[in-house]
């Protein structure tokens, strides 16, 4: 799994333990990612019978439920109902996603586990919780638009056992900047700690006491990535102080407490809340 980066970074310098786990479950091979554009739509398709024709099954993500009128994306109703119709009229295809209810969607996915479907169509509600030991291939659709822990989570679905296993990361050429970074650290690793730490640098941590879940905090010199042995010390040092004189009221500590009330009074009022 991919650690959300406001904790990542809280780990440095807040009251957290880390335990790190850092070996592949038993039998899950890496999952070999690559980046297509709409160019190469044709062949994405070659490949998803291809895995089919081996007896491997296959999903397809999309970013919506149904159509939207202010985006111009493919939707996982319509596109179901499209592979179906137009391109895979031979193959046993079902459709997933969060509007459904709960038994609808727990008769599908029982049926994509019991191999009685081909390919599932689905929007992230297959992100975790699920294990398909056949599925070899995952292809997200409009893979620009979704974060890199979700990607991660995403490509998790497929390498669940000893099958040569693949993402197709389908994407749009009108992406931002940070939107082909993620592919391109998708592309190249699908280790999570690198992947949390890729992320970590496009969205920054956030705030330690506030409400800004990303962007880089207001330190004047630090950087939480290339100073993290650093921060550690500094974490450390401040804990035996915090032990030693908690209300930071010794003579020597004055400057200090004036400083640290000056700096964050009204932050640390939010903290207090509740």
């Amino acid at each position: 799994a991919t650690p959300i980066p406001r904790t990542l970074a809280m780990t440095v310098y807040g009251d957290l333990d880390i335990s790190v786990i850092d070996e592949m479950p038993p039998g899950k091979k890496p999952v070999k990612t690559k980046v297509f554009y709409e160019k190469d739509r044709p062949r994405v398709y070659e490949i998803i019978r291809k895995e089919i024709s081996k007896g491997n099954q296959v999903f397809v993500v999309y970013p919506l439920v149904t159509e939207s009128e202010s985006l111009d994306l493919k939707d996982a109703t319509r596109m179901a109902a499209h592979l179906g119709k137009d391109v895979f009229p031979d193959l046993r295809i079902g459709l997933v996603h969060g509007r459904m209810k709960a038994q609808e969607k727990d008769d599908i996915m029982k049926a994509f586990t019991g191999r009685q479907l081909d390919l599932l169509v689905s929007t992230t509600v297959i992100e975790v919780g699920i294990d398909i030991p056949q599925a070899s291939l995952m292809v997200i659709e409009h893979a620009e638009r979704f974060g890199l822990a979700q990607l991660h989570q995403l490509r998790g679905r497929v390498g669940r056992s000893d099958i040569p296993s693949y993402c197709v990361l389908m994407s749009d050429f009108k992406g931002s900047e940070n939107a082909r970074k993620r592919l391109r650290i998708m592309e190249q690793t699908n280790d999570g700690f690198r992947i949390a730490e890729a992320d970590l640098e496009i969205r920054g941590p956030g705030e330690l006491l506030g409400t800004r879940q990303s962007g880089l905090p207001d330190f004047r010199v630090a950087n939480i990535l290339r100073d993290g042995r650093l921060l550690n010390e500094a974490r450390t040092e401040a804990f035996r102080l915090v032990e030693k004189d908690p209300g930071l009221s010794r003579p020597e500590h004055a400057a200090l407490r004036e400083v640290l009330l000056w700096k964050w009074e009204g932050r640390l009022d939010l903290a207090r809340t509740g």
